[in-house]
């Protein structure tokens, strides 16, 4: 098996691609703006936590190929997912697609979900274990990659 290439693309670049594309499908439907009002408050916070967490740990954010991370965080929301930074992401873009009134505009979101799960997640699990081995193994065998049980 030939070694992936590194991810070169910042994932914040991919929610704002898929942000961007979610346009496309206009509004229209019913909109539910409290309800997203609400998803956008909770994503959000699951998003900026980890960040906070990270930097108190001195470790990077920074997921792109070259990258090290100096520590495994797996504390706070670290605790109930390995990627809260792409779960409130995709929480963003879900409560976007909500304001539009639009079930199409979840299109961008799926599209966001599946890049970030097959090929960003991946090269990270990898230089993850390489770099904490048994720690991060054990880790990924009980806490879920997004959300649900392990």
């Amino acid at each position: 098996m030939t070694p992936r290439r590194p991810v070169r693309v910042p994932p914040v670049a991919v929610c704002v691609a898929a942000g961007v594309a979610q346009r496309a499908f206009g509004r229209g439907g019913r909109p539910h703006p409290i309800a997203a009002s609400a998803l956008a408050a909770a994503s959000a916070g699951v998003l900026v936590a980890p960040v906070v967490a990270f930097r108190r740990h001195g470790t990077t954010v920074d997921p792109r190929a070259g990258a090290r991370p100096a520590a495994l965080v797996t504390g706070g929301v670290n605790a109930i997912t390995r990627n809260p930074m792409y779960v409130g992401m995709a929480g963003l873009l879900t409560a976007q697609a909500v304001a539009r009134g639009r079930v199409a505009a979840l299109l961008p979101v799926v599209a966001f979900v599946g890049w970030i799960d097959r090929v960003q997640i991946e090269a990270e699990e990898r230089e993850l274990a390489a770099t904490f081995g048994p720690s991060y193994d054990s880790y990924r065998r009980s806490v879920p990659r997004w959300l649900g049980r392990r």
